[in-house]
């Protein structure tokens, strides 16, 4: 599980850029939108980069690979 992998303080970063991420774009609250930005934080925190700005930086990546017709 995610939650014993990163430490709390990670934890709580992964969910503001999460948060922050998915505000800023229109189809932020479907699901799928949700889960594709969370697979990017995830793999950007595993490789080690863990600040808000690289976790943030890395959720707009996965919207920018989102088919313009997705949503």
């Amino acid at each position: 599980m995610i939650e014993e992998r990163f430490d709390s303080r990670t934890l709580a970063i992964m969910n503001m850029a999460l948060d922050r991420v998915c505000r800023a774009t229109p189809h932020g609250e479907e699901h799928a939108t949700r889960r594709r930005v969370a697979r990017y934080i995830i793999k950007c925190a595993k490789s080690g980069r863990t600040t808000l700005t690289e976790l943030t930086d890395a959720g707009y990546q996965a919207l920018a690979k989102v088919p313009a017709a997705a949503g």
